[in-house]
């Protein structure tokens, strides 16, 4: 239990109180608390259970932290990651309600192919990360984070409300799927075993609906949030212990927690809501530019973007970069100080490396000390010590593209 109170602690678990949950004698807190239909799964493998986001979740297993974080590098790992929230938005008008919302163009968006786009405020501010996928069964098929669900669900609900008053054809669907995430190396050839669909043909950020080992109507997207490659499958509550159990049984697959997850995207450069990206940052600000599609960019017609494309050419009084250093690793809200001594900005995530064995960070400064090599200070402890901005990720993605 201190274990891995002490690992979610370190996670910046922000206002959730780690807990080893054993089915026994939950407090009413801990009973308010949502489970994930492996729940029971995740108790018999050995799954220390935390609070996150409103969910009971494994924040690790028997394995350390480090021995998960590095299967997963070297083979591939199975997360839970089923308190995301799914949602569907059908209807002729479903591209003009995201498009609304969010920054990127999903228009331009084939059949099954996904997009990493943002939810925006008036004043440029990122509401929440997620993944559009353009799916050839007539939907859009939406996954964003847990901690933001309601306000997500509440920004899509009250948009398509507005959208229907004027006349638009436009619905919202709540999916209530389990949702898995097998992430590493060897994911694919261990799917591959289970499905008919040739998996070399489903490259990074593209999607089918196959059967998977057997459970049908499972939607497997090729997408992740550890750097490598691997798939997210979403799969209906009945069939979700079964697939579970389907690809455990391989040698090669082992269960991962929310510490391994958190320590890989951050290798990978990867944001953290809430601590790396809110809704006091602009897109710009965030390193996260690249996400406002051309045209969108052109029309100036998403929220904030009288704020955000103006950033694009001209100066932002501050920008995300990584760091590392030796010595204590850099947490949450470290200071962040020029070589002089003087406190420019703070860290927002940060860990030791398993893979590159220093410690790796992301924070924010003022652009003129943003350029990979510049030397900084990070006071860790009431202590400084030095820091060297680096280019992201700090560890290659291995994200499967065809040739």
């Amino acid at each position: 239990m201190q274990r891995a109170a002490s690992v979610a602690a370190h996670l910046g678990f922000r206002g959730q109180a780690p807990h080893r949950v054993t089915g026994r004698g939950l407090s009413s807190t801990q009973d308010a608390l949502r489970r994930t239909p492996l729940y029971d799964f995740h108790l018999a493998h050995g799954g220390k259970l935390v609070a996150f986001a409103g969910w009971q979740l494994p924040v690790q297993y028997r394995d350390s932290h480090v021995h998960s974080h590095l299967h997963t590098r070297r083979h591939c790992s199975l997360f839970d990651v089923s308190h995301m929230l799914q949602t569907k938005i059908h209807g002729r008008d479903r591209v003009k309600l995201m498009e609304s919302l969010v920054v990127g163009d999903i228009a331009e968006l084939r059949p099954n192919q996904g997009t990493l786009s943002l939810f925006t405020n008036e004043a440029g501010g990122i509401l929440d990360d997620l993944i559009v996928t353009n799916t050839s069964e007539g939907h859009l098929y939406v996954v964003s984070n847990a901690g933001c669900r309601d306000k997500d669900l509440a920004l899509m609900q009250d948009k398509v409300r507005e959208l229907q008053s004027r006349g638009s054809d436009v619905g919202l669907e709540v999916v209530d799927n389990a949702l898995l995430a097998l992430q590493g190396p060897t994911a694919a050839q261990v799917l591959q075993a289970g499905v008919a669909d040739d998996l070399r043909k489903l490259p990074f950020m593209t999607s089918a609906v196959m059967e998977v080992f057997g459970v049908p109507s499972c939607r497997v997207t090729r997408c992740g949030y550890t750097g490598e490659d691997g798939v997210e499958i979403s799969v209906p509550v009945a069939g979700a212990v079964r697939l579970a159990t389907a690809l455990l049984g391989n040698p090669e697959v082992k269960l991962a927690g929310l510490a391994a997850r958190d320590s890989l995207r951050l290798e990978a450069g990867l944001c953290l809501y809430g601590s790396d990206i809110d809704e006091h940052t602009t897109p710009v600000e965030g390193s996260l530019g690249w996400t406002l599609g051309r045209r969108r960019r052109a029309a100036m017609d998403f929220p904030g973007a009288a704020v955000i494309v103006p950033q694009l050419k001209g100066k932002v009084q501050r920008r995300r970069v990584g760091l590392t250093c030796e010595g204590a690793p850099m947490r949450p809200h470290s200071p962040i100080l020029s070589a002089e001594g003087t406190v420019i900005g703070a860290v927002t995530s940060g860990c030791p490396s398993p893979c590159l064995k220093k410690n790796v960070a992301m924070g924010y400064v003022p652009p003129e000390y943003s350029q990979p090599g510049t030397l900084l200070l990070v006071e860790v402890r009431r202590k400084q010590q030095v820091a060297v901005v680096s280019k992201m990720p700090f560890v290659p993605t291995n994200y499967y593209t065809l040739k």
